[in-house]
């Protein structure tokens, strides 16, 4: 597919988007996201890989969240999960965000108590960590109500069981992760409680969330959008449920299609703030810095703007699509030719990593995955 023809499905979805407040009910927009989505998604990764990583970076600019993103969706990256932890941050009068550096719980400070979303990598993480630091920053650990695993990876339950036995917190995931975590029974799972539904509301106290399934990096991951408070101004906030690709194409397929359809939801919902669980995929930790010093001024640097926060997911989209032609010409580089000799003829045929053929593009064969934890 070329860029132009990615651009009319680009549009077709935008102009969906906009059409939502309109449709009929919940089921009548939710098809028509689906029907442009499908048709934006149809033909990923029918243009070269490296045109789009580097359509992907002309949309970056020197923005450092969206050059942050690009390195984070590049094939072969890996997040160091050795970071020095940030200390304990209010990045909104509602919203306060504790971490190990390398993953971050957001907990959304509500009149009814707190929704906290994702819990680190252990119940110490969540003993050592979410506790005495939600208490620095004046929030009570006892009011934590909700605990939601954007997915169903340790890094982001293995907090939540403690959690839920020492203050009764209720555990929140989507039910294809539900399935995910009873499957492979990793340490630290949480007991099934609550199932998370695609576009469910949660409402405590004065704060309603928007939870939406965006499978892709597991096939359960959610995104949330929520109301946040900075100064007394009021912005919608978006947090990604997990970003690192997926290993295998059709999972990238599904990831994109998210990607899609949550774009549209974002744009439906006026998201000017842009949030990730992993601070280093989207230049967050920095961010925190900048917040925690004031050299920012008086401006909050989570606070992107709509235009910036349709980009971002933009980048995300373009470096998908990147993604998945990535595949499809690994794949190609290993079938053999009509005609060849077999399998040896058409490796013999590829240019080696690090020669002058290759030196434009990523490396043929499969593209090593960000650990799962991410």
């Amino acid at each position: 597919m070329s860029f132009e023809q990615s651009s009319l499905s680009r549009r077709a979805l935008l102009v969906t988007s906009a059409l939502l407040p309109l449709a009929g009910g919940a089921a009548e927009a939710s098809a028509a996201v689906s029907a442009a989505v499908s048709a934006a998604v149809s033909a990923a990764g029918a243009g070269r890989a490296k045109d789009y990583y580097d359509r992907a970076a002309g949309l970056a600019g020197d923005d450092p969240v969206l050059r942050q993103l690009v390195k984070a969706l590049s094939p072969g990256a890996v997040i160091p999960k050795e970071v020095k932890a940030p200390k304990p941050l209010k990045i909104f009068d509602n919203v306060a965000v504790v971490s190990t550096g390398f993953v971050s719980a957001t907990a959304l400070l509500t009149s009814g108590g707190v929704i906290l979303i994702d819990a680190l990598g252990s119940p110490d993480d969540a003993k050592k960590i979410i506790v005495p630091e939600l208490r620095s920053l004046g929030v009570d650990p006892s009011t934590i109500k909700y605990v939601v695993a954007a997915h169903g990876h340790g890094d982001h339950f293995g907090g939540a069981q403690y959690l839920a036995d020492r203050y009764g917190a209720r555990v929140m995931m989507a039910p294809a992760d539900w399935r995910l975590v009873a499957a492979d029974r990793p340490a630290n799972a949480p007991k099934r409680d609550l199932d998370i539904a695609d576009g469910q509301r949660l409402t405590l106290g004065d704060t309603t969330v928007t939870f939406h399934h965006t499978p892709g990096h597991t096939p359960g991951t959610v995104s949330s959008i929520f109301p946040v408070r900075w100064r007394g101004q009021r912005h919608t906030a978006m947090l990604w449920g997990g970003t690192n690709p997926p290993t295998a194409t059709k999972d990238k397929r599904a990831y994109l299609a998210s990607v899609l359809a949550f774009a549209a939801r974002m744009r439906q919902a006026g998201v000017d703030v842009e949030l990730n669980n992993h601070g280093l995929c989207d230049h967050g930790l920095a961010r925190m810095e900048e917040l925690r010093s004031g050299s920012s001024g008086a401006a909050n640097p989570f606070v992107v703007g709509a235009p910036r926060a349709q980009r971002f997911m933009k980048v995300m989209e373009t470096m998908l699509r990147g993604r998945i032609a990535t595949d499809r010409e690994a794949s190609a580089a290993t079938r053999p030719a009509a005609g060849s000799a077999g399998p040896m003829a058409s490796a013999a045929a590829r240019p080696m990593a690090g020669s002058a053929g290759s030196a434009t593009r990523p490396a043929a064969g499969p593209v090593r995955s960000v650990p799962l934890c991410c």
